[in-house]
């Protein structure tokens, strides 16, 4: 049974996802052998309401019959008191039947009379018999009633008074049956008797355990003993890979079987330049860095699950992580086929347009096996306001609240590129709002999540193989680039991702003349290296959560002729993340910077162009100037 949440219906999804993962974990069908589901059963209890009214509901049949989201069917139990809270069912749907959601991919439903425990019992059977012979979702809809109001202190009669007159007059559904059995079986009687009154005091018994039990520590037991809950100090983790294995999975990562035909551009962008780039050792590029930390990690065991929009081409056609022979259509992963009888995979999952049930599904994959490493990336930053609920209920708070471990990494492209409003914006401050950073002290390692903008594909490298080699687990939020994707100075070498090399929270310039220092993150970093002036420094901070105050402190002190502190953001004044680290750096280090940027407005970015290069201009004076 999983953690669950008080958000509507929303833990369905994560369960569904979980169960893949353990089927995955046990080999059941495209993952070893014999049919999916075999072992493995997802069973998702519901409300009326909510299962009507929802739409992670309907998100999530949506997902049940897809090929990388199957897990051979649930059995959906919908308990239907016939009201929402107060709201009655003639005003809460549009459908005959709350289950009708279910005809989208035209599941069965037993609707049956949860009065009749007989009748009940059957419907559950014919349920599990459906599920495991065709292996897709199956509804009981379990018509019944709520006997007292919606929580202790709630009087059902205020707003359902005729429904409730009638309620008060029915006897307790066991008491019905007690007698009901009594009518068809005479001396049943003391049999009856004799099993509640067993009954009663073993739950007696229970309740009074209450008193003295002290709850255990279930999270870092099986599958996750090799795991720990992370300490308040931090570590830096060697991440680094030998140069020649690097060269190896960047090769590998782009063979082809003899024969296929690759897309003409791909052949040259793609295959034909990677090789060159192995070969040279320079110029690595985004794609190129993720494809050797992926390729790396599955050659060290851990398997990867990448899921979103178009994530196997990318959206920015820049991944190409599964390739499509031009005249046969075969599909081929490299990736998949780095050494002979590989053992485990990446599975690169283009899903359907929808983000909270898909982000749900992989929350609960991730939190499966601590060898599992999860993936969602937003076609845009943007999207991930349409998970919002998973991401405060599961992604960020899931240790804090149940000691739940999770590797999930969210990948959200973001950058100020004139492009307008919609589709500039990760929302970083909604993010750093929602961590656990501390303002007036370090942090340590047990922050709630990482929230992480690295400038280099090396930094990011580095970051997905922390997330598996480090003996814990926790979600991290990358603020993921666009324009830097084949932005000819976003480059790294083999000799950054070797042995002995490790993700930097801060980046600096060496400048010890320097009497001004501009603070930043992001491709905006780059924006401002070509205008900055000899007596300036440019500090990059590559995480912000967990704060890496002690880095910085370091940083501070080598420019010791500084006279002036900047912090300078692409983001407008109330996004980005300037209200996350004044406080830190005047609280913990002492330094009061003056912004730089541009001013509060209501949405991310302004829809016209020259508007935006105004601002842009002005932004860089204001930087640069006194």
């Amino acid at each position: 049974m999983l953690p669950n949440p008080s958000h509507l219906e929303v833990v369905g999804t994560v369960a569904a996802g979980r169960a893949r993962a353990r089927q995955q974990s046990i080999g059941e069908g495209p993952f070893g052998s014999g049919r999916l589901g075999d072992g493995v059963v997802c069973l998702q209890i519901h409300g009326d309401a909510a299962f009507s009214a929802q739409g992670i509901i309907a998100e999530g049949f949506c997902l049940s019959r897809a090929p990388h989201f199957t897990c051979g069917g649930s059995v959906h139990l919908v308990v239907n008191n016939q009201i929402g809270f107060t709201t009655p069912s003639t005003l809460g749907r549009s459908s005959r039947y709350c289950s009708d959601v279910a005809k989208m991919v035209a599941a069965p439903v037993l609707h049956v009379n949860g009065a009749d425990i007989e009748e009940v019992a059957r419907a559950a059977k014919i349920a599990l018999h459906y599920r495991q012979q065709f292996r897709k979702d199956v509804v009981v809809d379990l018509v019944t009633f709520r006997r007292w109001g919606h929580n202790e202190v709630d009087e059902p009669s205020l707003t359902q008074p005729a429904m409730y007159q009638r309620i008060a007059a029915i006897k307790s559904i066991p008491d019905s049956y007690a007698a009901d059995i009594k009518s068809r079986i005479p001396d049943a009687g003391d049999k009856l008797e004799q099993f509640v009154s067993q009954w009663t005091a073993k739950l007696q018994q229970e309740f009074d355990r209450a008193n003295s039990y002290e709850p255990k520590d279930p999270s870092l037991g099986g599958r996750w003993s090799s795991m720990r809950h992370p300490g308040q100090t931090l570590s830096t983790w060697d991440t680094g890979v030998p140069a020649d294995l690097l060269r190896y999975v960047g090769a590998r990562s782009v063979t082809l079987p003899e024969g296929f035909e690759a897309h003409k551009t791909l052949q040259k962008s793609h295959v034909e330049r990677r090789l060159q780039r192995m070969e040279q050792g320079t110029g690595i590029d985004w794609a190129t860095a993720e494809a050797l930390a992926f390729g790396s990690l599955l050659l060290q065991g851990f398997s990867v699950r990448l899921s979103g929009q178009d994530v196997s081409r990318g959206t920015f056609s820049h991944r190409h992580i599964r390739l499509w022979d031009q005249s046969t259509m075969q599909i081929h992963e490299p990736l998949n086929q780095l050494i002979p009888e590989q053992k485990t995979f990446i599975e690169s999952v283009d899903s359907p347009l929808t983000e909270e049930a898909v982000m749900a599904f992989e929350f609960g994959f991730s939190t499966e096996h601590p060898q599992k490493f999860s993936l969602w990336e937003a076609q845009f930053g943007d999207f991930f306001n349409g998970a919002q609920i998973i991401i405060d209920t599961f992604v960020s708070s899931a240790h804090t609240k149940w000691l739940q471990q999770s590797a999930l990494v969210l990948l959200l492209p973001h950058g100020m590129d004139g492009t307008g409003p919609e589709h500039s914006s990760a929302r970083i401050e909604r993010f750093l709002q929602m961590s656990d950073s501390h303002e007036d002290r370090v942090d340590g390692e047990d922050v709630a999540w990482s929230v992480v903008f690295p400038t280099t594909p090396s930094q990011y490298f580095h970051l997905l193989r922390r997330q598996m080699i480090r003996d814990f687990r926790r979600p991290m939020v990358v603020i993921s680039p666009k324009i830097l994707l084949r932005f000819p100075d976003c480059v790294s070498s083999l000799a950054d991702m070797a042995e002995g090399t490790a993700f930097e929270p801060v980046l600096s310039q060496t400048k010890p003349q320097a009497t001004k220092v501009i603070f930043c993150t992001g491709k905006h970093f780059y924006a401002l290296q070509s205008r900055c002036p000899p007596d300036t420094a440019i500090v990059r901070i590559e995480e912000l959560v967990p704060f890496p105050a002690v880095q910085l402190e370091k940083v501070i002190r080598s420019f010791p002729n500084a006279k002036e502190f900047v912090w300078s953001q692409e983001e407008h004044r109330n996004n980005g993340a300037w209200s996350f680290v004044e406080p830190r750096f005047r609280n913990i280090l002492g330094v009061q910077m003056r912004y730089a940027g541009r001013g509060p407005l209501c949405c991310p970015a302004v829809g016209i162009a020259a508007l935006h290069k105004k601002e842009e201009e002005e932004l860089f004076r204001a930087t640069f100037g006194k």
